[in-house]
């Protein structure tokens, strides 16, 4: 079932293990089942210290439990863990096995307190490149603590499941059977809500930090360069923000990173993330922004009630997706709504869906659906496309992909669970209509992430933050870069770019302002 080269490299890293690991599934005559008993078997043969058992004691077939011998299973696989989740299955393989893992004592023991009797499902796509942290994290608390239970579940295996509960999108997890959260969801953001004293110790923690030379808000392309070119400055710096990697962990393809011919998003955010933490740079992660108080020393307030003093500030807090603004979006956001086709596209299969937006990442959204689901129809404002010529042939090819323009969307419907339709005016006619479908999957564009900025600094009419050629912006010490800013292109390279200009930009700054007193 594995090739020859990630036979190999598994075998390789098997040879990690410092106990043995005891594979339990439960299966039956079914085609995923035997495929899933032919990966296990495979499996066992690369290490003596992995035993393979079927006692069918497990609720969902097929699936498997990852537990040391005579132990009761707490990390479980309901499915074949293929895709993106093949990382996952390799990391529980390691870490039941003894493979230390790879976060702090302070976290491991955060872990190792919390309550008992917490059971944890989260619903997944294979194709979702989001799903696996939240598996891997979830995994890793029911390792540390006897307590805690965590089973991963295909979706697109177990269908009925899926329609029970009314799961529209991945990774979606349930606790003791209730929701839990629905997205990408880091360690620290899981073990904040389930342990409700961890923020407010944070912020007392983050508050009580000395202030920084450079203070970077934002953890993505820009704000990763400039953390690295102020810390090769040799100057204090530290770095908030909400998710590191901000929109390039949504980026699937990456295909014009020059010297790099193709990657992923994640792929790269993890190589960032290394690279920052290769510096002397104090990374505060899961943190959003609130206010900004210009001063000598410039403050920034954050949402959890933390505040962080800087000598200078970048402000990289990049852009999220557009969305429509219309009746119903909200409502039935993540109950079939979506903007991420890679990773809820296979909850669809089989099914009406709609794509808003007709550039590119419209048109190849709507391109990648087509293989999964019954009909696409693409719904563009504009009289026509914006995409690429070679997409939009390719999406015309495709006989059940229906295009329509000069569409504005006026609603989405649905039965109060779900959406079951969404109503557009036809812009040509201003007639009024209806399309009866089970998703919609918004691609019309991002906003800048700068909302809490109004008022204190010079915006753009778009809301970007204005600046000059050094990444300076109307106040003094602070300068911006990246997607939330007047750059007139939004790439990845763009963006790195613009970071390492702002931190060269601050650094001048820094070395021609005298001090401020703390």
């Amino acid at each position: 079932m594995l090739d020859t080269n990630i036979r190999n490299q598994l075998q390789a890293y098997l040879g990690k293990l410092q106990r043995p690991i005891a594979l339990i599934a439960t299966l039956d005559e079914s085609a995923a089942a035997v495929e899933l008993r032919d990966l296990l078997r495979e499996v066992a043969t690369l290490s003596d210290l992995i035993s393979l058992h079927e006692d069918g004691s497990a609720t969902r077939r097929p699936s498997f439990a990852v537990t040391v011998p005579g132990e009761a299973g707490r990390i479980e696989f309901a499915g074949i863990p293929m895709g993106h989740e093949f990382t996952s299955f390799v990391l529980a393989l390691l870490q039941v096995g003894g493979h230390p893992p790879k976060v702090s004592a302070a976290v491991i023991e955060q872990i190792r307190q919390l309550p008992a009797g917490l059971q944890f499902e989260t619903f997944i796509s294979l194709s979702c490149h989001n799903c696996p942290d939240v598996v891997q994290a979830l995994n890793l608390m029911a390792l540390l603590n006897p307590g805690i239970r965590h089973v991963m579940i295909d979706g697109a295996l177990f269908q009925a499941e899926v329609e029970q509960r009314r799961v529209m999108a991945v990774p979606s997890v349930y606790l003791n059977g209730e929701p839990f959260g629905s997205g990408r969801m880091e360690l620290e953001q899981i073990l904040a809500q389930v342990d409700t004293g961890a923020a407010a110790r944070e912020a007392e923690q983050i508050s009580a930090r000395a202030p920084y030379e450079v203070l970077i808000v934002g953890g993505g392309p820009a704000g990763a360069s400039a953390a690295i070119y102020a810390a090769r400055k040799g100057i204090r710096t530290g770095l908030v923000a909400e998710r590191f990697g901000g929109q390039l962990m949504d980026t699937l393809g990456v295909e014009n990173f020059i010297s790099i011919k193709a990657t992923d998003g994640p792929k790269l955010v993890q190589g960032l993330e290394e690279h920052v933490r290769d510096y002397d740079v104090d990374v505060m992660r899961l943190q959003r922004a609130a206010r900004l108080i210009p001063g000598e020393l410039i403050e920034v307030q954050l949402e959890n009630g933390a505040s962080v003093k800087s000598r200078s500030v970048i402000l990289a807090t990049g852009a999220r997706w557009r969305e429509m603004n219309v009746p119903g979006e909200q409502q039935y956001r993540n109950k079939g709504v979506a903007y991420c086709p890679h990773c809820d596209g296979p909850l669809f299969k089989g099914k009406r869906v709609a794509v808003i937006g007709g550039g590119n990442s419209g048109v190849e959204a709507a391109i990648d659906l087509a293989g999964l689901v019954a009909h696409v129809t693409l719904l563009e404002f504009d009289v026509q496309m914006r995409a690429d010529a070679v997409l939009q042939r390719k999406l015309h090819s495709l006989p059940n992909v229906t295009v329509i323009t000069q569409a504005l969307t006026t609603e989405v419907t649905g039965d109060g669970s779900k959406v079951d339709g969404l109503l557009y005016t036809d812009r040509a006619s201003g007639e009024a209509r209806r399309i009866d479908l089970e998703g919609i999957f918004v691609q019309i564009g991002l906003l800048p992430n700068t909302d809490w900025l109004k008022g204190t600094l010079a915006l753009s009419a778009r809301g970007e933050i204005e600046i000059d050629a050094r990444g300076q912006t109307s106040i003094p010490g602070v300068f911006a870069a990246g997607d939330c800013t007047t750059v007139p292109f939004k790439q990845i390279i763009i963006a790195m770019g613009a970071g390492s200009t702002a931190a060269l930009g601050a650094f001048d700054h820094l070395i021609r302002s005298t001090p401020a007193a703390a």
